[in-house]
């Protein structure tokens, strides 16, 4: 996505909500990624949505000011902060020093204006100039600060303002957004950041404010399931903010095609186990312990009770009746509630699937490639308003069109050592002799935080050499729930070229990315392969366990071939297998 030039979008006006432009700039340089992305959602995807289409929703992207790079660079010159953010320094000392660093006094006023005005919670979000690019979408790499915004006095909220976008800009110096940058090749010296200043799409209830419904998007799916095709997409849906599916947390997933399709579960007691019971929010009473350099400074997690408490489960809910065994839409009488959003995709209560539908197509349209875009919904809104549907994001997508035949003898063959028929990626790969497993004995899931720091070290090791790697674990890699999976962050992982993800009795979840994790998985082109323990076709483990160990810690065994690795996965068909030599 280009950067769109300085004279094509208006000087902020010292008016945010009641500017005549929903978008606006601060500073003339570059407006990265992310803004640029939004810009072009709103000039060529929500311009071809006619109002008269979907009445029963207001569609727009959020109303915000982009800090332009130039900002940034004034910033870091003034305050001599690159010595430190290019050091070895940890992460707390890196956002110290920015924190105690002041923004510059060109821009300050505007800011000051800004924030006078503005009462409701804001996102505060990074736009890099790498942030999106098609090859290496720095998805989730850099941090989003949201801010409730809500003291009474404006030095306050200045002050709060100010922190939360010196977090941002310091979270380019992170540990982790120096190890994704090494991993894409270039140089962090490349790199700028532009800020995003959006208002947030929610509704206030007591002391939360958070949308009702979140959601991500893709119009291609790497993985269906059913009478899913890829071409036919995929979409996330959550309570709350967006956090929830963007670091792997449990959310509906169905394809846009079929809303009604029954969800790939064997009983509904599987699904309850695997449906979201906790759902993330800005916390709007007393405020927290000031945390500045911590992203989820105003963020919380509540459960479904608070939720039904406040009125957000109407539409999004069923309820378990134990005399039919079966999900009931609505919230209405005793029993276990589950997120399936049943009333807006089999009882239409809102037409909400329909654009989504529509707006991918759009989306798709502009970009010329395949798309994932993020949203959040706001639903029930005072008689005679409609429903508020935020375009928050959209990504390309990169799509191999490699031509790759898995037959069903490749995977049953001796030497096979992991066959799949839940495959992400495209392609034929034989220049992987190392493999990284976790060891299946002494996973419990209450370890998962150990093992992603024992993984840290070994894949650290294994990019400085330049060596591309198995990577075999059990779980959602990179779940922001340690039950869930091993939580790693990307950069933590970033050398693995081919990632498998298998369960065991004692951790079985449904096995599907983040909206950040899967985005990187894409554009870095590493080919996934999920394994069910109850799968026809098993991993070798005892293959794999035989072999001489380059490198063993409590959890994980790093070993290394004499003959590299045959890999092939079809993405066309969903078929994948990896084998050993001879």
């Amino acid at each position: 996505m280009k950067n769109l030039s300085d004279g094509e979008i208006p000087v902020f006006s010292r008016e945010f909500l009641g500017s005549e432009s929903s978008i606006t700039r601060i500073g003339s340089g570059a407006f990265g990624g992310k803004a640029s992305g939004l810009i072009q959602v709103n000039r060529k995807v929500l311009s071809e949505l006619a109002a008269s289409e979907f009445p029963e929703f207001e569609v727009n992207v959020p109303t915000f000011t982009v800090l332009a790079t130039d900002v940034f660079d004034e910033f870091m010159a003034q305050n001599d902060l690159y010595g430190i953010a290019l050091s070895d320094e940890s992460n707390d000392r890196i956002s110290h020093a920015f924190q105690q660093a002041v923004l510059p006094a060109l821009f300050t006023g505007d800011l000051r204006s800004l924030i006078s005005e503005v009462r409701t919670p804001l996102a505060i979000r990074s736009s890099s100039l790498l942030e999106d690019d098609l090859d290496h979408p720095f998805a989730g790499v850099y941090g989003t600060k949201m801010i409730p915004n809500l003291q009474a006095d404006i030095e306050t909220r200045f002050r709060k303002f100010q922190q939360a976008i010196k977090y941002v800009y310091a979270s380019m110096f992170f540990r982790s957004a120096k190890e994704y940058i090494r991993t894409t090749g270039r140089e962090i010296t490349e790199e700028k950041m532009a800020v995003i200043v959006q208002e947030m799409v929610g509704l206030k209830h007591d002391d939360r404010f958070y949308p009702h419904v979140s959601g991500v998007a893709r119009s291609y799916n790497y993985y269906p399931s059913g009478h899913g095709k890829p071409e036919e997409g995929v979409v996330n849906l959550a309570l709350g903010l967006g956090k929830q599916i963007v670091d792997g947390g449990l959310s509906w997933n169905y394809t846009p095609t079929y809303p009604q399709a029954p969800p790939p579960y064997n009983n509904i007691g599987d699904q309850l186990k695997n449906s979201q019971t906790e759902f993330w929010c800005v916390h709007m009473g007393t405020p927290p312990i000031p945390d500045p350099a911590k992203e989820t400074e105003y963020m919380v997690r509540h459960g479904l009770k608070e939720s039904e408490y406040d009125g957000t489960l109407t539409h999004l809910a069923s309820v378990y009746d134990p005399r039919s065994d079966r999900l009931r839409p609505g919230i209405f009488g005793e029993g276990p509630r589950a997120l399936d959003f049943a009333p807006i995709l089999q009882m239409d209560a809102w037409p909400l699937n329909d654009l989504v539908k529509r707006l991918l197509a759009l989306a798709e349209a502009a970009v010329g490639c395949p798309v994932e875009v993020e949203f959040a919904v706001n639903l029930d809104l005072p008689e005679g308003k409609p429903g508020r549907f935020g375009f928050l994001q959209m990504r390309p997508m990169m799509i191999s069109e490699e031509e790759v035949t898995v037959s069903p003898e490749e995977m049953a063959a001796p030497t096979s050592i992991v066959a799949s028929m839940n495959v992400m990626g495209n392609g034929v790969r034989d220049d992987i002799r190392d493999v990284v497993f976790l060891k299946p004995e002494e996973f419990e899931a209450k370890h998962t935080s150990a093992m992603a720091r024992e993984i840290e070290s070994i894949n650290n090791a294994l990019v400085k050499e330049g060596l591309p790697y198995l990577l075999i674990g059990f779980g959602r890699w990179g779940s922001s729930d340690p039950w869930l999976g091993v939580p790693v962050e990307w950069a933590q992982i970033g050398g693995a070229r081919v990632i498998v993800e298998a369960t065991l009795p004692q951790m079985n979840p449904d096995l599907s990315q983040g909206s950040h994790f899967f985005h990187n998985l894409i554009s870095f082109q590493v080919q996934y392969l999920s394994v069910k323990h109850t799968a026809e076709h098993d991993i070798a483990w005892e293959w794999l366990d035989g072999l001489p160990n380059l490198q063993e810690t409590k959890f994980v065994k790093h070993v290394r071939l004499e003959e590299p690795l045959t890999i092939k996965v079809d993405g066309r068909h969903g078929r994948g297998v990896i084998q050993r030599s001879e």
